[in-house]
């Protein structure tokens, strides 16, 4: 990926977060509030009709879905936050990321399906149970992942500063990093061998081998464990009428439309950071990569808090 790119990603990253710092993103969370409720009636309207056996009803359910995903995730949620916040603050491929956030929501979709079925059949749970056990349970479970993700994102970055890992991930870019060849830093005022008398910090692909699923894993959990109300909805209507199949198919569609919008916060996670460090020495970048996971760790764990005392 080239400088230029990477700048005008981080320059669009900025102007859109002023944007919304600014509260000029509120117009747009309204209008996703409102496409959300004319979406969540037209799906009841191909729910029935693919109750009656109406030709098409099944394609204009997902396509209904795949819109309700989209206009759902484009509202507040604290899965974008993570997963925009983790590209910000970790030196992370596009590609990685945004498998994660795919499978986030694929996997948010799974425990609605699993929720719904596991509710229903065995405890006999009506709708507004299942709602308010989402709400109630879920909801703080998936904020207290989210806030020892900000946590850990902290410690990580604080470690950086006092080990010197935050200097190695930010000078020798490898497999990790965004658009970068993995060629070795040089440095011509030091031999680093094994006999230069002192530990160095892990290369950036002994990290992602250490740490790599586990931070994909945690992330996927932060997002998957609060299913979408959405999905509820359908599959608990679906299910009441004898077409269950269609409303888990339908779920996954919403999945695979909030996706699409998780994943473009991704890439602009990774343009902002990658686009911020372009034009750094890399001495700068070194001090700058670990502040920055801080800050953003921290971001993560204030919002996830506030959101955590709301719902409890």
């Amino acid at each position: 990926m080239s400088r230029p790119f990477l700048i005008l990603g981080a320059v669009l990253a900025g102007l859109l977060a002023l944007l919304w710092l600014s509260g000029g993103l509120d117009l747009l969370e309204r209008q996703a509030i409102e496409a959300q409720r004319w979406a969540q009636s037209a799906l009841a309207g191909a729910i029935r009709q693919l109750r009656a056996g109406h030709g098409g009803a099944l394609a204009a359910l997902l396509g209904l879905s795949f819109a309700y995903g989209v206009f759902h995730a484009v509202g507040p949620g604290h899965g974008k936050m993570l997963i925009g916040g983790y590209g910000m603050a970790t030196r992370v491929r596009l590609v990685p990321l945004a498998a994660i956030a795919i499978l986030s929501s694929l996997a948010q979709a799974t425990v609605a399906v699993a929720l719904v079925y596991a509710g229903i059949a065995l405890f006999g749970w009506t709708r507004d149970r299942l709602v308010d056990g989402a709400d109630q349970v879920t909801a703080p479970i998936s904020y207290v992942i989210v806030a020892l993700i900000g946590v850990w994102l902290m410690v990580r970055g604080w470690r950086g500063i006092h080990s010197g890992q935050g200097d190695g991930l930010a000078a020798a870019p490898g497999p990790d990093a965004v658009g970068t060849r993995d060629h070795p830093a040089h440095d011509h005022t030091h031999v680093h061998d094994e006999h230069c008398g002192h530990a160095h910090a892990p290369t950036p692909a002994q990290v992602a081998r250490l740490t790599g699923w586990r931070d994909a894993a945690a992330l996927i959990a932060g997002v998957a464990v609060r299913p979408c109300t959405g999905a509820l909805f359908v599959l608990i209507l679906t299910w009441q009428m004898g077409i269950g199949a269609g409303g888990i198919l339908a779920a996954y569609a919403m999945g695979l439309g909030t996706a699409l919008v998780t994943v473009g916060v991704a890439a602009m996670a990774v343009w902002a950071r990658e686009g911020t460090f372009a034009s750094l020495p890399a001495g700068a970048i070194a001090r700058a990569a670990p502040m920055l996971e801080i800050m953003v760790g921290a971001v993560i764990a204030l919002v996830a808090a506030r959101l955590l005392l709301a719902a409890v």
